[in-house]
């Protein structure tokens, strides 16, 4: 456990290509993956607003969440940036729950550690929903700091549940249908 920031909670990897990662991880026995794409995502890069594409896949090894993204779209963002230096792909993330992204920012500043916030994800201007950060002096794994949420309770427990009852072979990926205002899983075809 990080005596910054608690215990991880997702291991988040930038890939080139989503479904050759989770057909890596599924071979490890991890799954069912949770894929979505992603468009249009409201957030802020290195100073300016960006409106974020992505393909993003979720599952759960326990309680360890693995994110598998690749970015789309032109916007610049962190995960292009980390696919620019490590073209194979990586852990480019590790997350953990806050009960306030500001608050937590704030602390983690009030501690004396020196973090650069890069890219933030919610509504304009203020974006609460997620804060990816890095240390100035020690950079590499980045910091996804996740603010707890109703949503995300539910969300992340759809995939958490269907972790638990998997078994290991059945509709290993299944797409998320978020239509209904609420996290659905729909079959997947290649």
């Amino acid at each position: 456990m990080s005596t910054l920031f608690g215990p991880v909670v997702q291991q988040g990897y930038v890939v080139p290509d989503v479904e050759a990662a989770i057909d890596h991880w599924v071979a490890r026995g991890v799954g069912p993956f949770f894929l979505q794409d992603i468009s249009g995502f409201p957030g802020w890069y290195d100073g300016r607003d960006i409106m974020a594409d992505m393909r993003a896949a979720f599952a759960y090894c326990g309680d360890q969440q693995i994110e598998v993204i690749s970015p789309a779209g032109d916007h610049p963002s962190i995960y292009r940036d980390f696919l620019d230096h490590t073209p194979q792909g990586g852990l480019q993330h590790l997350a953990y729950w806050v009960d306030d992204v500001d608050e937590a920012l704030s602390g983690i500043a009030a501690a004396g550690h020196d973090y650069k916030v890069w890219q933030r994800y919610g509504q304009a201007p203020d974006y609460k929903a997620h804060a990816y950060i890095d240390s100035i002096d020690k950079p590499g794994v980045m910091i996804q700091l996740m603010a707890r949420s109703e949503f995300y309770d539910m969300f992340f427990g759809l995939i958490q549940q269907a972790a638990a009852d998997w078994d290991g072979a059945t509709d290993p990926v299944r797409m998320l249908d978020m239509s209904t205002g609420s996290p659905q899983a729909v079959p997947y075809r290649r």
